[in-house]
């Protein structure tokens, strides 16, 4: 299930940019991303038990979890808060909208150049036609 929830304001807070609000629930811990005024207008991701119920157990899940993240993504670390964790991301990677509308813009003009999808694609895509094809027709029937 998913729920959506937009605000488009006229203006940003006084002091601000953006703000983002999303929460992401699992089995054992949520994932959290805010970029309010506590977090500078910055967004962030925090990892926070499903249960609110901070163990040593579960603090030692995520740490073992987060190795293939540091393995994959240097500079990326985790740093422990109240709730849980916060994930500290370095800013050369937060590239912002313009530029990451300009990469992703840049990738689909060069599948048009080539005349294909990349192949990690293919079964994305697959699942997504056969999920609305099936909806529509279920909804033809009644």
């Amino acid at each position: 299930h998913a729920k959506v929830s937009v605000v488009w304001d006229y203006a940003a807070p006084e002091g601000g940019g953006d703000t983002h609000f999303s929460v992401m629930r699992g089995s054992k811990s949520d994932l959290i991303i805010r970029q309010g005024s506590d977090e500078g207008f910055v967004p962030m991701l925090f990892i926070v038990p499903a249960d609110k119920n901070i163990t040593d157990e579960w603090k030692n899940d995520v740490l073992d979890g987060f190795l293939y993240v540091t393995e994959e993504i240097s500079g990326i670390v985790l740093a422990e808060t109240s709730e849980g964790f916060r994930v500290d991301v370095p800013d050369y990677y937060r590239i912002g909208h313009e530029a990451h509308f300009a990469e992703v813009a840049e990738k689909y003009l060069q599948f048009l150049v080539d005349g294909k999808l990349p192949e990690w694609e293919v079964p994305n895509m697959l699942a997504k036609y056969y999920t609305n094809t099936k909806a529509l027709e279920i909804a033809r029937k009644k």
